[in-house]
Formats: structure tokens, sequence, C-alpha cells
């Protein structure tokens, strides 16, 4: 959420700014209200302070035996409670109304995010290895799964759907391998702390990390009760300290938690349709950074090569790309695309997104910190990116990895994991 004062200070350069994003935003109505609301606080401390006054007048006629005079202010003092009331109840309704408009505004693009109009404007800012030549074609990934058995798309269908996959055997085994990867290396050598979160979360926690209210169409809600399954990891570790104030000394705070993610991919349709890249449920390593202002920045950039030391170490080549404004996330004030290498689709595609979400998080969720010896708080930077999703990591192995015969070589470090160096075709029935 914005700085309020940001808009009251300078409503024009804070719209100039977010047009970058690609959309028009009339602040307008923001700022009508708050200059509303802060007349009605300021009649209400009139009250209070006429309140005051009468209460003191009284009693001093009633010391001088006035008691016509004390009975008289009486009645007028009476009134006020009423009046109170009232005004009470509006600027409840205006707060309200003045923070639902402000939820709904994204964040401010950093000054060092290009500007752009699409993600044709993207920069594409370092590579890290070589594609892999091939003296064949090689194969995507839905026939090499299909291929080795160990993928079955039609019995996930039946079970639940379109947008649903079902791994079995080898291809199980290399999920779960991948994920224990992940997690002892980020917790391991990266300095994370590992966290097992709820895989669902209630209203508060989803409008904390900016899912809620603007996105409530892509989530998928559990009925009767007021929860929503999460659709990444950064929405329970957000509001892990939602309502607190974190000690200085604590700072950085660096978590890493594997979830299963949920999402409706609304608008999605048409893309996308087979195969393990857009799925309703799919797995994920996120990692998350609780920082000072001064050093997200910084910190965003240790987190990116944190998230491509997974690809490196598993021999899959990629590229960092910058997004540009409009193509920024609605929590996001800059964010780097890592997007891995997939010669059966002969392309690159996303396989992490980190951000600096900056004090935006944060302020809806109300997370501070205080430094020693200084009056009042600070709110914190929050960071996030996948490390990696699951899925499409599968995926990238499958596709890099491959033999003319449908053999995928594992990667070293998932030897351990899987038990065996390559997986054949019909080893998994």
């Amino acid at each position: 959420m914005l700085d309020l004062k940001l808009i009251l200070q300078d409503r024009a350069e804070i719209e100039a700014r977010l047009a970058l994003r690609g959309q028009q935003y009339d602040l307008s109505r923001i700022e009508q209200r708050a200059r509303e609301r802060g007349q009605l606080q300021s009649r209400i401390d009139q009250l209070r302070s006429e309140r005051n006054r009468l209460s003191k007048e009284v009693g001093r006629l009633f010391k001088e035996g006035k008691k016509a005079g004390a009975e008289k202010l009486k009645q007028e003092a009476a009134a006020i409670p009423g009046q109170f009331e009232t005004l009470e109840k509006q600027l409840a309704e205006m707060e309200a109304e003045l923070r639902d408009k402000l939820l709904m505004v994204p964040n401010l693009p950093d000054q060092s995010v290009p500007v752009g109009r699409s993600e044709k404007d993207n920069k594409v800012v370092r590579m890290s290895g070589a594609p892999r030549q091939f003296s064949f074609q090689p194969r995507e990934h839905v026939e090499l799964g299909e291929l080795l058995g160990i993928v079955d798309f039609n019995t996930a269908a039946k079970i639940a759907g379109a947008r649903f996959s079902l791994l079995k055997g080898d291809g199980a085994k290399l999920e779960r391998g991948l994920i224990d990867f992940m997690l002892d290396l980020h917790t391991k050598e990266h300095g994370y702390t590992e966290i097992l979160p709820p895989f669902m979360g209630n209203r508060e926690s989803f409008i904390t990390s900016g899912n809620l209210p603007k996105f409530e169409e892509e989530l998928f809600r559990v009925t009767p009760f007021d929860y929503y399954l999460a659709p990444t990891a950064e929405v329970p570790l957000t509001s892990i300290f939602r309502d607190e104030v974190i000690d200085e000394s604590r700072l950085p705070v660096k978590f890493c938690a594997y979830t299963p993610c949920f999402r409706s991919e609304a608008g999605s349709y048409g893309k996308d349709v087979r195969g393990l890249i857009r799925l309703h449920q799919f797995n994920k390593v996120e990692l998350y950074e609780f920082c000072k202002p001064e050093h997200s920045f910084e910190e965003l950039e240790s987190l990116v090569k944190d998230a491509g030391r997974v690809m490196e170490m598993l021999g899959l080549p990629y590229q960092v790309v910058a997004l540009c404004t409009a193509d920024l996330g609605f929590a996001s004030a800059k964010t780097y695309d890592l997007e891995v290498w997939l010669p059966g689709q002969n392309r690159y595609r996303e396989i992490s997104s980190c951000s600096n979400c900056t004090d935006f998080q944060a302020r809806r969720g109300r997370i501070r910190f205080k430094k020693p010896g200084q009056k009042g708080t600070e709110l914190v930077h929050t960071l996030n990116g996948s490390g990696l999703a699951i899925g499409r990591t599968f995926v990238a192995i499958l596709e890099n990895c491959q033999e003319e015969d449908g053999t995928v070589r594992i990667p070293e470090p998932l030897w351990e994991f899987m038990g065996k160096k390559e997986i054949h075709p019909g080893e998994t029935k």
C-alpha cells in the first residue's frame, strides 16, 4: 500500500509514476477523501476540547454556587456524546473507504526499472551457460514424460480435471528430490531458515501480501470458511511478522519454504494447456526476506544470485531479465525474472521471479522494526523470489538432459536423492 502522505504531497507526480505501469490511475478521490477525513478529525478534536472546557466550567460554577448556569452548561455538554457518536461513525466509514481505495493502487516502480509498454521492453541483464547443441531434434517435456512413463496427464484429468498432473515412479522421486535439494542448498549455503507454513490463509494474510482485494478471481477460496489456498508461499511468509515490531538486530530475516501452490490461472485459457508449465497446482520453493530499507536493493541482487545458483548447480542455461515498468507485478517496485532455456520449445521460459516490494507489503501488514535509542518505528522492506518453481525445473531437466532414445541424464547434485544417474524409457510402468 502506498504512503498516503506521498499522494497528498504531490498527487500528480505519483500518478505520473504509476502511469509508467501502462495504466492511468486517478488518485483525486483518494486525495479528496483524505482531506475530508482530516476536516472531520478536526471537528471531532474540537468537540473533545469543547467537552473538556464545559466540564471544567460546570465544576467552577457549582463551586461558586451558580447552579442555574452550571445546569445550562450541563445540558450543552449532554448533547456532545451524540454528536461524537455520529461523527466517529462517519470517520470510521471514511477511513474504511480510504483504505479500500488505497489497497487497489499498485506499488511505485523504482527509478532503476526500465520504462516500457509491454514484456517486449524487458531487458536481459546477463546470461549464464550456453544452450546445448543437439545432434537430434530435442523433444518437449510432455513427450519425454510420457515416453519415460513418469508423467500421467490423463489420469490427473480423471481425478481432478484439466491443468493438473500426476507424477509416478522416477517422476515423483525427481520432484521430491528437487524440493529437498533446493531447501538444503538455501538453508545450508545461503543462510535461509526453513519454514513449513500453512498452505492456506485468512483474508488479512492475502491483503498483506497484495493478493486481495484486487486478484480475488485468481485465487481458490475454501468455502464456507473464509480461507484461500496459497498461490505461493509468499502469502504466509509475509504475515509471519504481521502487526509486529522486529528487533533491528535480527534484520535481515531470511526464510525459505516449500509449499504446493494453487492458482486459478484466470485469463490464461489457451496458454500452455498441455504440460507442466501452467497448472492449477504445482510445487515451489520460495525465498523471502525482511530487511532494512537502505539494504533492500542490494538484497534483491543477492536473492537473484541465490535463485540462479540452483540452475548453475544443475547445469541449466538461464538468463536474468529486468522487467520493465509495464510488466511489474502489483506489489513490486523492481523485479528480475530468471528464465531457463528449454530446448524442446527453443526458447527461454520464466522459472523464478525475484522482487523487491519495498515497504508496500509492510505498510499493508504493519510490519515494522525499531532502532535502539530512536523514537517510533520504521517499516521494513520485503523481498520474495522463487528458488525455484519445482515443476518448471523438472521440465528443464527433462528437456536439457535428454538423449536421442529418450533417456534423461540426472544432474549430479540429484544423484543422492534419486539413487541413480539416469532415467530410461520403460523403467516406470
